[in-house]
């Protein structure tokens, strides 16, 4: 088996056609660090490479999916880095080139040419959201949450899967509020295939894995292929490109600098707070009037 630091993958002892792929931070909620995209992309390739494996489950350790990017070393931190760049002017195409290639990475799961599974408990949100909504299919525990909170300041989701799985009405409700949903809404809303009661989310997604198992791999990739093909041509590439370099701009215009000085000065769970209680979010002139200061407060 492939070795990774922030994830495994393994055939399922009970049926080798199936294999699974476990999120393994729950230290950190799965949170999403600089090699967890790379791991996902080669754990995918991996299984596209092994002629048994024919779906691929993807899964949390702990208590959830995935919260989404480690706020403690991207939000929090005082770094420079290619998705936050301070100590030189912002340069759009160097913090693109970074996301692009993590949301390239996420969407292996989508062009695998076996289906892949998400298993989801407890939380996927933020870029958790992204990588349970780059599988074909979603299996949520019906008080499981999914949702895209960064969308209310600091964050756009960059695989832009939203509108393809919910259309765009519900697409723009999630977007515009930062809201969450639980299972049950996504599976009304068509969002997630089902949602059982979190005891019976591993035998219903194993039900749904080992039938998809069954059928000869080639057959599931020219169907997946033909799916996949409608929402090329409905312009996924395009929305995905848009969306990459937006959420840079939301990252670095002030109220995305903001919420990173917020997080600096009081730590990222007072900033994610903030930002989720529905309280305005502070903008324009009043948010580089609040970095100044908080900025002079850090200074030696």
């Amino acid at each position: 088996m492939p070795d990774f630091s922030t994830l495994s993958i393994q055939p399922d002892p009970a049926n080798p056609r199936v294999a699974r792929l476990l999120l393994n931070r729950p230290e950190r909620l799965n949170a999403i660090n600089e090699e967890t995209p790379r791991e996902i992309r080669a754990a995918v390739e991996w299984a596209n490479a092994e002629p048994a494996i024919h779906v691929i489950v993807v899964e949390g350790a702990g208590k959830g999916f995935s919260g989404g990017y480690d706020l403690s070393i991207f939000g929090e931190g005082v770094i420079d880095h290619p998705c936050q760049q301070e100590r030189t002017p912002w340069d759009p195409m160097v913090d693109y080139a970074y996301m692009k290639r993590n949301t390239e990475d996420f969407m292996s799961l989508w062009r695998s040419a076996k289906p892949t599974i998400a298993k989801v408990h407890g939380a996927a949100v933020a870029g958790g959201s992204d990588i349970a909504l780059c599988c074909d299919l979603l299996v949520m525990a019906e008080d499981a949450r999914i949702g895209y909170m960064p969308t209310r300041v600091w964050g756009c989701p960059t695989t832009a899967m939203w509108t393809y799985r919910l259309g765009p009405t519900r697409a723009k409700q999630m977007m515009f509020t930062g809201n969450v949903i639980d299972g049950r809404t996504a599976a009304a809303w068509g969002l997630a295939n089902e949602a059982v009661p979190q005891d019976e989310l591993e035998s219903a997604t194993m039900a749904l894995a080992n039938r998809i198992a069954s059928v000869p791999s080639s057959h599931l990739a020219m169907h997946k292929m033909v799916v996949n093909q409608v929402m090329l041509a409905m312009g996924l590439e395009q929305s995905q490109q848009m969306a990459t370099v937006f959420d840079g701009i939301t990252r670095h215009n002030p109220e995305g600098m903001w919420f990173r000085r917020h997080a600096q000065e009081h730590g990222f769970k007072s900033a994610v707070q903030w930002r989720d209680s529905g309280q305005p979010i502070p903008e324009g002139d009043e948010a580089r009037a609040l970095i100044r200061d908080m900025d002079a407060r850090r200074a030696p």
